[in-house]
């Protein structure tokens, strides 16, 4: 009975997103459904995450400014789960227009990275922005007056297995990045 109350409560990550309570009931926002295409030519919707844990991101590979960065860190947040089934990671592309999927294909070759883990996903602009902005809570939009034709945020987005967001972190720093290893260990606990 004296090691029980020594032990500590596990931590649980919040969930992230206006609640909405009713009763006794509360419903937290969760990702929408969607449907989009990688790197390989397969479809990617919600249920190719289902029972997941997924770090998401938006990105352009003509990118001149944070998002050779982001995926460098996405890529170090990647490593340590290579090979748990459990955890995967998607990266929308805000530019289909360019992104094509034999250059998706080619950058995820690239990198050394396979689509049943990492999936580079490219569809139709309007619906990947509204995704971004209305699921992920993210910044996505084409900007002429950025470099490269778009504003997007630098963020790396941690998602749960009920679709709900459960971390947001700089995708441009180290130290980011390894919260987020960090919480996904926390999630792997809390979820499995």
């Amino acid at each position: 009975i004296l090691l029980a109350s020594c032990k500590q409560p596990t931590k649980q990550l919040p969930i992230l997103g206006n609640s909405i309570i009713t009763g006794k009931d509360t419903t937290y926002p969760t990702i929408a459904n969607f449907s989009l295409t990688n790197q390989d030519g397969q479809t990617v919707t919600n249920k190719t995450f289902e029972n997941k844990i997924y770090v998401a991101d938006f990105i352009f590979l003509s990118c001149p400014t944070i998002c050779p960065k982001m995926t460098k860190e996405m890529y170090n947040a990647y490593l340590p789960f290579t090979t748990d089934e459990r955890v995967s990671f998607i990266s929308h592309s805000i530019d289909p227009t360019h992104d094509t999927i034999p250059r998706l294909k080619a950058y995820a070759t690239n990198l050394g990275v396979s689509s049943p883990k990492w999936h580079f996903v490219t569809g139709n602009q309007d619906s990947i922005i509204n995704l971004a902005e209305h699921s992920y809570f993210s910044t996505a939009y084409p900007d002429s007056t950025s470099p490269g034709g778009f504003t997007h945020s630098g963020g790396l987005l941690l998602v749960d297995k009920n679709r709900h967001i459960r971390g947001v972190y700089n995708g441009t720093k180290p130290e980011e990045t390894q919260r987020l290893i960090n919480d996904i260990q926390t999630l792997l606990k809390e979820q499995f």
